[in-house]
C-alpha cells in the first residue's frame, strides 16, 4: 500500500510526531520513554529512527527496548544519510509505505538525526494526504546553550554574523530547527541553575515567540499530551519556507551538511581506562558535537557499555554482558549444553576476544574530527598491554563504577 493508497482507502489520517533537535540533545532518550509508554497503553506505534552514521547506533539502542521484534514493519531505521537530504526523504517515503502496507498504526514517531533540517520534512508532510503531522518537537540542550552561547545571549549575534558573511554552520541549523518547531523542549536542564536556565529559555523564546518553551526532565513527557496535539500550522512557516527554500535546495544532496564530518572506529581491542579518561577530560574539543557507540574497558571486560557523548558531557551506560564474558565466568551457572552453545556462537565471531568489540562513531566539525578520532584510537591497549592484560595484570580505572556517569 503506497502513501497515496493510504489516502484513497481510508479517510483516517495517521498522526505523525517528529523529534528534531541538534546532535546529542536527548531525542533517543525521549523516544525510548515514549515507546515504553505506548507499550503500557497498548498503543499501536510506528517508529522511524534516523542516524547520519553508518553504524546506526541510535537504531540499535531503540531496538534494545525489545518492543520491536526483528523484521517488524512498525520499526524502521534509516542510517548513513539525513532525512532532510534527497536520499533521506526517499528512504522515509519507503519506510512509511512499508509501515502502512497491511494496517495503519495509531501514531508514528520519527526521530531525526541531529544534523537534520526540519524544512524538507515540513514540506514532505504538507503534501501527504494520508498523514497528519502534529508535533514538530525541537529538543535543545540547555547546558550546551548555556556553555557555548553565553546562556543563549550569543545565538542572535552569531546568526547575524553568519548572515552578513553568507556562512551556514551549526548555529544556522540550531536556529532554524527552533523556528520551524511547534514546541521547544529544553533538555539537561538539571545541569545548570534556575537563573541560567531562565536566561536560556528567554533567549530561545526570543527566536520563536509563537511556540511554548518547556523543560523536559529526564526525557519524561506524557504520551497522551502529544497525542492531543492539533495539526501542525503550515501557514505560520510558509514565509520562512519561501525564504530558505533556495538555500536548502542547494544543500539537498549534501549528506554531511554544516561542515559536519563523521568518522567510524571499529576495533576488537578494549580501551585502556586511564588513557580514555585522560583523552575525554583533556582533549575533547568544543566542535566534537557527538560521539556514540558500544565499547568495553579492559578493567570491565565482562560488560558491554554504551558510549554517549554530546558536547562536553559523556555518559556511560551498561548495555549488557558479552557472551565471551558469560562463558568465562565460573559462577555463571551454565550447564555444559549451554556452554557448548555459547562456544559455537563465539567461534563465528571475527574478533580476537569473542564477541567483544568497540564500534564508535564521531561527529564533529571537519577541522577537529580527525584529531579527536586519532586520540581515541590511541586509547586502545597496545600489543604489549594486551599480553599483560591476558596474563592478569590490572590497569588503573578512574571511571565511576555505577556505569551511568558524566564527565565534563
Amino acid at each position: 500500500m503506497t502513501t497515496g493508497q493510504v489516502a484513497q482507502e481510508t479517510t483516517q489520517r495517521v498522526p505523525v510526531l517528529i523529534l528534531n533537535g541538534f546532535l546529542g540533545s536527548g531525542k533517543t532518550t525521549l523516544l525510548r520513554n515514549l515507546i515504553i509508554q505506548s507499550h503500557k497503553t497498548k498503543l499501536d506505534l510506528g517508529v522511524v529512527v534516523n542516524d547520519m552514521s553508518e553504524l546506526d547506533v541510535d537504531g540499535e539502542v531503540v531496538a534494545q527496548t525489545e518492543y520491536f521484534e526483528e523484521g517488524n514493519t512498525r520499526f524502521h531505521s534509516i542510517h548513513a544519510c539525513v532525512l532532510s537530504s534527497g536520499k533521506g526523504v526517499q528512504e522515509l517515503q519507503n519506510a512509511l509505505e512499508s509501515m502502512c502496507s497491511e494496517s495503519l498504526p495509531e501514531l508514528i514517531i520519527i526521530e531525526t538525526s541531529g544534523s537534520c533540517h526540519p524544512m524538507p520534512l515540513v514540506r514532505f508532510f504538507s503534501a501527504q494526504a494520508g498523514f497528519k503531522m502534529t508535533g514538530l518537537l525541537t529538543l535543545v540542550d540547555a547546558a550546551m546553550i548555556d556553555q557555548d552561547y553565553d546562556h543563549g545571549r550569543r545565538i542572535v549575534p552569531t546568526m547575524e554574523r553568519n548572515v552578513q558573511t553568507e556562512r551556514r554552520d551549526t548555529t544556522n541549523l540550531l536556529v532554524e530547527q527552533i523556528l520551524f518547531c511547534s514546541h521547544v523542549l529544553l533538555t539537561k536542564a538539571d545541569r545548570i541553575d534556575d537563573a541560567r536556565l531562565q536566561m536560556v529559555a528567554s533567549s530561545i523564546n526570543g527566536l520563536n515567540p509563537f511556540v511554548p518553551v518547556m523543560a523536559l526532565p529526564w526525557g519524561n513527557l506524557p504520551l497522551e499530551d502529544l497525542r492531543a496535539m492539533p495539526e501542525y500550522d503550515y501557514h505560520r512557516v510558509r514565509p520562512l519556507i519561501e525564504e530558505l527554500a533556495p538555500t536548502l535546495e542547494m544543500e539537498g544532496g549534501d549528506e554531511r551538511p554544516y561542515d559536519l564530518e563523521t568518522r567510524v572506529i571499529k576495533d576488537d581491542r578494549p580501551f585502556h581506562p586511564q588513557r580514555l579518561w585522560d583523552t575525554c577530560t583533556r582533549h575533547l574539543g568544543e566542535k566534537i558535537y557527538r560521539s556514540k557507540g558500544f565499547f568495553y574497558l579492559c578493567s570491565r571486560d565482562e560488560v558491554s557499555l554504551l558510549w554517549n557523548q554530546a558536547a562536553a558531557g559523556i555518559n556511560l551506560d551498561l548495555v549488557g554482558f558479552w557472551r565471551a564474558g558469560i562463558l568465562e565466568d565460573e559462577n555463571s551457572n551454565l550447564d555444559e549444553m549451554e556452554r557448548a552453545g555459547l562456544r559455537e556462537i563465539l567461534a563465528r565471531e571475527p574478533g580476537r576476544f569473542g564477541d567483544r568489540h568497540c564500534h564508535l562513531t564521531v561527529i564533529g566539525d571537519k577541522t577537529q574530527v580527525d584529531q579527536f578520532t586519532e586520540a581515541l584510537t590511541q586509547c586502545f591497549l597496545t600489543d604489549d598491554e594486551i599480553l599483560r592484560w591476558q596474563a592478569g595484570e590490572t590497569f588503573p580505572d578512574p571511571w565511576p563504577e555505577n556505569y551511568t556517569t558524566r564527565t565534563q
